[in-house]
């Protein structure tokens, strides 16, 4: 490897790499879930906005009492008890995220120096082409 920041330091077991392996394996899904709570809150803005634009026109064209039941019961509606899409979003980054970026981090800082995918670069180093050491 040409690079120091992907080494595995002295002593580091394989059992070791392969485990930080998976555990940053773990945090990539994670990751991906976290991306897809932020997209379900951009989504259930766009709704709000579009069901204001529906309300108002189902008011134009004389529907009242509909148009009604929408300020009512869905405009400003809570997606899950209690909380708007924005505090699902800041109760997992402050909550079970921050847990378990946390705990990953400690894990690199303490075993590997903060490195980050040593397992990843070995593989890289394994598998790739000796004409191509990038």
């Amino acid at each position: 490897m040409s690079s120091d920041e992907h080494r595995r330091p002295p002593g580091v077991t394989d059992a070791t790499v392969e485990a930080l392996g998976k555990l940053s394996a773990a945090l990539d899904h994670v990751e991906d879930a976290r991306g897809h709570l932020y997209a379900f809150h951009r989504l259930m803005g766009s709704a709000e906005s579009t069901f204001e634009e529906a309300t108002a026109l189902i008011r134009d064209a004389g529907h009242d009492g509909l148009a009604d039941r929408l300020d009512a019961d869905v405009l400003g509606a809570n997606p899950l008890p209690g909380m708007w899409s924005f505090q699902m979003v800041e109760a997992f980054d402050d909550g079970y995220y921050a847990t378990v970026t946390g705990v990953e981090r400690q894990a690199r800082d303490d075993i590997v120096g903060g490195r980050r995918h040593v397992f990843e670069a070995e593989m890289k180093q394994l598998r790739r082409d000796e004409a191509d050491p990038s």
